[in-house]
Protein backbone atom coordinates (compact mmCIF):
# COMPACT_ATOMS: atom_id res chain seq x y z
CA UNK A 1 0.00 0.00 0.00
CA UNK A 2 1.26 3.37 -1.13
CA UNK A 3 1.35 6.25 1.40
CA UNK A 4 -2.02 8.07 1.81
CA UNK A 5 -0.77 11.10 1.97
CA UNK A 6 2.81 12.41 2.56
CA UNK A 7 3.84 11.18 6.19
CA UNK A 8 7.23 13.28 8.01
CA UNK A 9 10.19 12.04 9.13
CA UNK A 10 12.39 12.61 12.14
CA UNK A 11 13.40 16.23 10.63
CA UNK A 12 9.56 17.11 9.46
CA UNK A 13 6.99 18.39 11.80
CA UNK A 14 6.96 15.71 14.22
CA UNK A 15 7.84 16.52 18.11
CA UNK A 16 11.77 17.70 18.62
CA UNK A 17 11.46 15.91 21.72
CA UNK A 18 11.20 12.29 19.84
CA UNK A 19 13.55 13.52 16.99
CA UNK A 20 16.21 10.52 18.04
CA UNK A 21 13.46 7.90 18.23
CA UNK A 22 12.24 8.61 14.61
CA UNK A 23 15.74 8.90 13.88
CA UNK A 24 16.58 5.77 14.58
CA UNK A 25 13.09 4.31 13.02
CA UNK A 26 13.60 6.01 9.90
CA UNK A 27 15.95 3.10 8.46
CA UNK A 28 13.28 0.66 9.32
CA UNK A 29 10.12 2.72 8.62
CA UNK A 30 11.36 4.39 5.62
CA UNK A 31 13.10 1.55 3.65
CA UNK A 32 9.90 1.21 1.55
CA UNK A 33 8.63 -1.84 2.84
CA UNK A 34 5.34 -1.88 4.33
CA UNK A 35 5.24 -3.52 8.04
CA UNK A 36 3.60 -4.83 10.36
CA UNK A 37 3.86 -3.09 13.38
CA UNK A 38 2.47 -3.41 17.01
CA UNK A 39 2.57 -0.22 18.98
CA UNK A 40 2.11 -1.62 22.60
CA UNK A 41 0.54 1.37 25.16
CA UNK A 42 0.26 3.35 21.68
CA UNK A 43 -3.20 5.35 23.35
CA UNK A 44 -3.68 7.73 20.92
CA UNK A 45 -1.62 7.22 18.09
CA UNK A 46 1.21 9.68 18.36
CA UNK A 47 3.93 7.19 16.64
CA UNK A 48 0.62 4.83 15.02
CA UNK A 49 -0.78 7.24 12.78
CA UNK A 50 2.10 8.85 10.77
CA UNK A 51 3.30 5.20 10.71
CA UNK A 52 0.67 4.39 9.04
CA UNK A 53 0.78 7.66 6.72
CA UNK A 54 4.26 5.78 5.52
CA UNK A 55 2.02 2.93 4.55
CA UNK A 56 2.88 0.61 7.28
CA UNK A 57 -0.22 -1.49 9.04
CA UNK A 58 -0.27 -0.61 12.43
CA UNK A 59 -2.17 -2.80 15.50
CA UNK A 60 -2.04 -0.64 18.64
CA UNK A 61 -2.89 -2.07 22.25
CA UNK A 62 -3.66 0.06 25.32
CA UNK A 63 -5.72 -0.70 28.30
CA UNK A 64 -7.24 2.92 27.84
CA UNK A 65 -10.67 2.76 26.08
CA UNK A 66 -10.82 6.70 25.51
CA UNK A 67 -7.24 6.66 24.16
CA UNK A 68 -8.31 4.13 21.58
CA UNK A 69 -10.97 6.04 20.27
CA UNK A 70 -8.89 9.04 20.19
CA UNK A 71 -6.65 6.87 17.98
CA UNK A 72 -9.46 5.87 15.80
CA UNK A 73 -10.68 9.92 15.37
CA UNK A 74 -7.11 10.93 14.58
CA UNK A 75 -6.54 7.94 12.01
CA UNK A 76 -9.40 8.66 10.58
CA UNK A 77 -8.44 12.32 10.26
CA UNK A 78 -5.49 11.41 8.56
CA UNK A 79 -7.43 9.28 6.14
CA UNK A 80 -5.61 6.52 7.33
CA UNK A 81 -7.87 4.72 9.54
CA UNK A 82 -8.62 1.12 7.22
CA UNK A 83 -4.58 0.69 8.33
CA UNK A 84 -4.34 1.52 12.06
CA UNK A 85 -6.36 -1.34 14.25
CA UNK A 86 -6.85 -0.64 18.00
CA UNK A 87 -7.32 -3.65 21.07
CA UNK A 88 -8.28 -3.02 24.47
CA UNK A 89 -5.47 -4.89 26.42
CA UNK A 90 -1.98 -4.92 28.78
CA UNK A 91 1.27 -5.20 27.15
CA UNK A 92 1.66 -8.34 29.38
CA UNK A 93 -1.12 -10.27 28.61
CA UNK A 94 -0.35 -10.12 24.53
CA UNK A 95 -1.23 -13.90 24.17
CA UNK A 96 -4.51 -13.35 25.26
CA UNK A 97 -5.66 -10.96 22.38
CA UNK A 98 -6.68 -11.83 19.00
CA UNK A 99 -2.89 -10.19 17.49
CA UNK A 100 -3.32 -11.31 13.76
CA UNK A 101 -4.74 -8.77 11.13
CA UNK A 102 -8.31 -10.83 10.67
CA UNK A 103 -7.80 -10.29 6.63
CA UNK A 104 -8.91 -12.74 4.63
CA UNK A 105 -6.26 -13.95 2.59
CA UNK A 106 -3.37 -12.76 5.22
CA UNK A 107 -0.57 -15.10 6.42
CA UNK A 108 -0.20 -13.68 9.85
CA UNK A 109 1.84 -16.91 10.88
CA UNK A 110 5.19 -14.92 10.74
CA UNK A 111 4.55 -12.13 13.61
CA UNK A 112 5.17 -9.12 13.91
CA UNK A 113 8.23 -6.94 11.92
CA UNK A 114 8.03 -4.32 14.25
CA UNK A 115 6.97 -3.42 17.92
CA UNK A 116 6.52 -0.29 19.63
CA UNK A 117 6.80 -0.31 23.60
CA UNK A 118 6.99 3.64 24.93
CA UNK A 119 6.55 4.57 27.79
CA UNK A 120 5.27 1.31 29.02
CA UNK A 121 8.27 -0.42 31.59
CA UNK A 122 7.48 2.53 33.83
CA UNK A 123 4.14 2.08 34.83
CA UNK A 124 3.41 -2.14 33.69
CA UNK A 125 3.38 -4.69 36.48
CA UNK A 126 6.53 -6.82 35.96
CA UNK A 127 8.20 -5.37 32.59
CA UNK A 128 9.83 -8.46 31.93
CA UNK A 129 6.97 -10.14 31.32
CA UNK A 130 5.64 -7.29 28.75
CA UNK A 131 9.16 -7.36 26.59
CA UNK A 132 8.69 -11.75 26.87
CA UNK A 133 5.00 -10.78 25.49
CA UNK A 134 5.85 -8.53 22.51
CA UNK A 135 9.64 -10.73 21.78
CA UNK A 136 7.01 -13.49 21.30
CA UNK A 137 4.67 -11.33 19.04
CA UNK A 138 7.94 -10.69 16.77
CA UNK A 139 8.83 -12.76 13.98
CA UNK A 140 12.08 -14.06 13.90
CA UNK A 141 14.49 -10.83 12.91
CA UNK A 142 11.62 -8.26 13.50
CA UNK A 143 12.97 -5.22 15.76
CA UNK A 144 11.19 -3.31 19.23
CA UNK A 145 11.77 -0.03 19.58
CA UNK A 146 12.25 0.31 23.72
CA UNK A 147 11.98 3.82 25.14
CA UNK A 148 12.11 4.63 29.22
CA UNK A 149 12.14 7.28 31.39
CA UNK A 150 15.51 7.80 32.30
CA UNK A 151 16.73 8.45 36.49
CA UNK A 152 19.06 10.22 35.82
CA UNK A 153 17.50 12.42 33.65
CA UNK A 154 14.70 12.60 36.31
CA UNK A 155 16.72 13.45 38.96
CA UNK A 156 18.37 16.63 37.16
CA UNK A 157 14.89 18.08 36.00
CA UNK A 158 13.70 17.75 39.95
CA UNK A 159 17.03 19.18 41.14
CA UNK A 160 17.01 22.05 38.46
CA UNK A 161 12.80 22.43 39.67
CA UNK A 162 13.60 23.12 42.91
CA UNK A 163 13.20 19.81 44.41
CA UNK A 164 16.69 18.73 46.22
CA UNK A 165 14.91 16.07 47.97
CA UNK A 166 12.93 14.79 45.31
CA UNK A 167 16.23 14.94 43.34
CA UNK A 168 17.99 12.65 46.38
CA UNK A 169 15.10 10.43 46.57
CA UNK A 170 15.35 9.51 42.84
CA UNK A 171 18.96 9.21 42.72
CA UNK A 172 18.53 6.48 45.50
CA UNK A 173 15.95 4.41 43.26
CA UNK A 174 13.07 6.02 46.10
CA UNK A 175 10.02 6.93 45.47
CA UNK A 176 10.27 10.64 45.49
CA UNK A 177 6.64 11.29 47.03
CA UNK A 178 5.97 7.81 48.88
CA UNK A 179 2.40 9.14 50.80
CA UNK A 180 1.09 9.19 46.75
CA UNK A 181 -1.83 6.67 46.24
CA UNK A 182 -0.19 5.32 43.33
CA UNK A 183 2.30 3.12 42.35
CA UNK A 184 5.40 5.27 41.48
CA UNK A 185 6.72 5.08 37.81
CA UNK A 186 9.77 3.47 37.65
CA UNK A 187 13.12 4.95 36.09
CA UNK A 188 15.83 3.44 34.21
CA UNK A 189 19.59 3.95 33.69
CA UNK A 190 20.85 2.43 30.83
CA UNK A 191 22.33 -0.34 31.83
CA UNK A 192 19.08 -1.22 33.55
CA UNK A 193 17.88 -0.87 29.81
CA UNK A 194 19.89 -3.22 28.58
CA UNK A 195 19.91 -5.76 30.86
CA UNK A 196 16.16 -6.18 30.27
CA UNK A 197 16.08 -6.06 26.69
CA UNK A 198 18.76 -8.60 26.40
CA UNK A 199 16.71 -10.91 29.37
CA UNK A 200 13.94 -10.81 26.71
CA UNK A 201 16.57 -12.72 24.24
CA UNK A 202 16.35 -9.79 22.06
CA UNK A 203 19.47 -8.30 20.94
CA UNK A 204 20.35 -4.42 21.71
CA UNK A 205 21.63 -1.83 19.58
CA UNK A 206 23.03 1.14 20.64
CA UNK A 207 21.06 3.09 23.68
CA UNK A 208 20.62 6.98 23.01
CA UNK A 209 19.12 9.78 24.78
CA UNK A 210 15.52 11.24 24.11
CA UNK A 211 14.76 14.79 24.95
CA UNK A 212 18.57 15.68 26.19
CA UNK A 213 17.83 19.52 25.85
CA UNK A 214 14.62 20.41 24.55
CA UNK A 215 12.80 19.50 28.03
CA UNK A 216 15.11 21.63 29.75
CA UNK A 217 13.56 24.79 27.47
CA UNK A 218 11.26 27.21 28.56
CA UNK A 219 8.26 27.28 25.70
CA UNK A 220 8.65 31.00 25.65
CA UNK A 221 12.68 30.94 25.11
CA UNK A 222 12.22 31.12 21.01
CA UNK A 223 14.69 28.54 20.64
CA UNK A 224 14.67 28.19 16.60
CA UNK A 225 12.63 24.07 17.04
CA UNK A 226 14.84 23.15 13.90
CA UNK A 227 18.17 24.25 15.86
CA UNK A 228 17.29 21.79 18.61
CA UNK A 229 16.15 19.38 16.77
CA UNK A 230 19.92 19.48 15.26
CA UNK A 231 20.88 19.58 18.36
CA UNK A 232 19.29 16.59 19.89
CA UNK A 233 20.30 14.13 16.76
CA UNK A 234 23.86 15.37 17.71
CA UNK A 235 23.97 14.67 21.39
CA UNK A 236 21.37 11.48 21.40
CA UNK A 237 24.20 9.19 20.88
CA UNK A 238 26.70 11.43 23.17
CA UNK A 239 28.22 10.99 26.40
CA UNK A 240 28.09 12.73 28.89
CA UNK A 241 24.82 14.56 27.17
CA UNK A 242 23.16 11.69 26.89
CA UNK A 243 23.03 10.03 30.00
CA UNK A 244 20.90 13.18 31.48
CA UNK A 245 18.28 12.84 28.71
CA UNK A 246 14.69 12.63 29.78
CA UNK A 247 14.29 9.32 28.08
CA UNK A 248 16.41 6.47 26.92
CA UNK A 249 16.07 4.78 23.68
CA UNK A 250 17.33 1.82 22.33
CA UNK A 251 16.16 -0.42 19.20
CA UNK A 252 16.40 -4.31 19.72
CA UNK A 253 16.16 -7.39 16.97
CA UNK A 254 15.13 -10.81 17.68
CA UNK A 255 17.43 -13.09 16.67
Amino acid sequence: MPPTAPAPSSGEQLPVRTAAVWAALDPVVGAGTQLRVLDVGGGSGVFAVPLARLGHEVTVVDPSADALATLQRRAQTAGVGDHVRGLQGDGDLLHELPLGSGQPGTDDSGGYDLALCHSVLEVVDDPSATLDEITRALRPGGQVSVATANRAGAVLARALGGHPKEALALLEDRDPAPGRTRPARRRFGPDDLLALVTAAGLRPGEWRGVAVVSDLLDAASGADPEAVRRLELALAGTSPYRDVATGLHVLATRP
